[in-house]
């Protein structure tokens, strides 16, 4: 069996890589879009990284295109849109698919290990719903923004809902625990 840190990804500019690069750390996992109404949450996740990876956490960002078309821009666009906009200075990956038939094989590891996120997500399916959308059902991930949470041997060990910010304390409390671990 392939572990998480084993799976082949590209970095945003294209170097082939693995999560084995971040060996050792706590991984903070987000599939991210630039025009979603959740995007805002690229400054929270930019803040945790910066003020944890002395601790060894690793906060890596993967671009998906799955939800509402939110993520439309090449891996270039995507980098002069975190830089400009958000700042950003934690990892960044090639633009992937995290649900479906071209689902990365990172996103079924990361759903298999942790098959329904901690907050509310059938509230926010029940939103969806309201904007006559159809939303995935678990294990998929729901929406933009979903976080992974995996430990330092690379098991997940926690997910949370799109609508869950990065520093809301269910996360931190997780967080916290993964680097004590």
């Amino acid at each position: 069996m392939t572990t998480i840190q084993d799976i082949p990804v590209n970095t945003i500019t294209g170097e082939p890589t693995s999560l084995a690069a971040f060996a050792g750390s706590v991984l903070l996992v987000v599939n991210v879009a630039s025009k979603c109404g959740l995007t805002p949450q690229y400054e929270a996740l930019e803040k945790l990284y910066e003020a944890r990876k002395g601790e060894g956490l690793a906060v890596l960002g993967f671009p998906a295109n799955n939800f509402g078309a939110q993520e439309p821009g090449t891996d270039e666009e995507i980098v002069e849109f975190c830089s400009t906009s958000y700042s950003v200075q934690f990892p960044m990956f090639s633009k992937i698919s995290v649900v479906g038939e071209d689902q990365h094989p990172l996103y079924a590891a990361l759903t298999t290990g942790a098959p329904r996120a901690a907050g509310d997500p059938d509230a926010f399916r029940e939103k969806l719903r309201g904007y006559g959308m159809t939303p995935n059902e678990d294990p998929d991930v729901l929406w933009n923004f979903e976080k992974f949470l995996v430990d330092r041997q690379g098991n997940v060990v926690a997910r949370f809902a799109p609508t869950i910010t990065p520093d809301d304390p269910i996360v931190v409390a997780a967080i916290d625990a993964a680097l004590a671990g």
